[in-house]
């Protein structure tokens, strides 16, 4: 099974649906390392959530489940019988890693975009290493 890039269980703390409709920019913090914070703008007409809620994010790089390179699919409907990552999650998003800034103690912030909706990781260079400037699949389900 391919793994993905990134993976991790966040709490929603903040959700701010004021300044668009249908869309709500969520703050989330890792249940799993304090120092990983999440801000997601969501589609919540699509997929509504709530302050307290915990949400589980994946970044990956294709959907296929092996490591093979010529099974990815993309935005096109699988054929009948194939399964992808996409398959165990509820929300997913396509967009490009554009922006890496560096903070205090190794810290380091990256953005992504989805076609307008923004991403933006901040924690441990460590933990966050693994993202490149490249296209990525942002997977979500509760």
């Amino acid at each position: 099974m391919a793994a993905p890039l990134f993976d991790d269980l966040f709490t929603i703390t903040t959700l701010d649906n004021k300044r668009y409709d249908r869309v709500s920019r969520i703050t989330a913090t890792s249940n799993t390392s304090s120092d990983i914070h999440l801000t997601l703008d969501l589609n919540t007409e699509l997929f509504p959530v709530a302050i307290g809620e915990v949400l589980s994010v994946a970044i990956a790089k294709k959907l296929s489940l092996d490591n093979s390179s010529n099974t990815t699919y993309g935005w096109r409907e699988p054929d009948p019988g194939q399964r992808g990552l996409a398959d165990d999650y509820d929300y997913v998003m396509y967009g490009t890693v554009y922006k890496f800034e560096e903070g205090k103690n190794d810290n380091i912030s990256v953005y992504v975009s989805f076609g307008g909706l923004l991403l933006c990781l901040e924690g441990g260079y460590k933990k966050l290493a693994s993202l490149k400037q490249e296209n990525v699949y942002l997977l979500v389900r509760r």
